[in-house]
């Protein structure tokens, strides 16, 4: 069975900017969104996935994610619910462990999340300046959570 162990924390934005590499464009939605079970259809350039993930406990949870035809992702974008998640996705490698970071747009726009995959919930790490407090217990910052109550809509 395919894992994820994954930690989320927000970015200081000034720090980022900073040393922001190229980053890949992503839109994304989710078919299935329930508690516990995600069926996610992803388009990352020009690149198309299909993600189906389980509940989370801590900050493990199932994941199985594959490859399929960008055109069909597309297509399978229309029967998601709204709105679509629209991020760009950057990569920085810090001592060995990669960091995804996401700047959201469209209905998240103005928030920045730093992700980093483990191989075990307790594994050290370091981290860089521009990532700030932990959020990864936080459900709001989940993308299939900000499909139903957008950054945008918090205050």
């Amino acid at each position: 069975m395919g894992q994820e162990i994954e930690r989320k924390f927000l970015v200081d934005k000034a720090l980022w900017y900073e040393v922001r590499p190229e980053g890949t464009d992503y839109r994304q939605g989710y078919i299935v969104n329930t508690k516990g079970k995600i069926v996610r259809v992803r388009v990352a350039g020009a690149k198309g996935y299909l993600t189906i993930k389980g509940a989370t406990q801590g900050a493990t949870r199932a994941e199985f994610e594959y490859e399929i035809p960008v055109e069909e992702a597309r297509q399978l974008l229309q029967f998601c619910e709204g709105p679509l998640i629209e991020k760009t996705r950057y990569k920085v490698e810090v001592e060995q462990h990669l960091w995804e970071v996401d700047e959201f747009s469209g209905e998240n726009d103005g928030l920045i999340m730093a992700e980093l995959e483990l191989e075990s919930e307790d594994q050290p790490f370091t981290k860089p300046a521009w990532v700030g407090p932990e959020v990864t217990d936080d459900l709001r910052y989940y993308n299939a959570n900000l499909v139903k109550n957008p950054y945008s809509r918090w205050q």
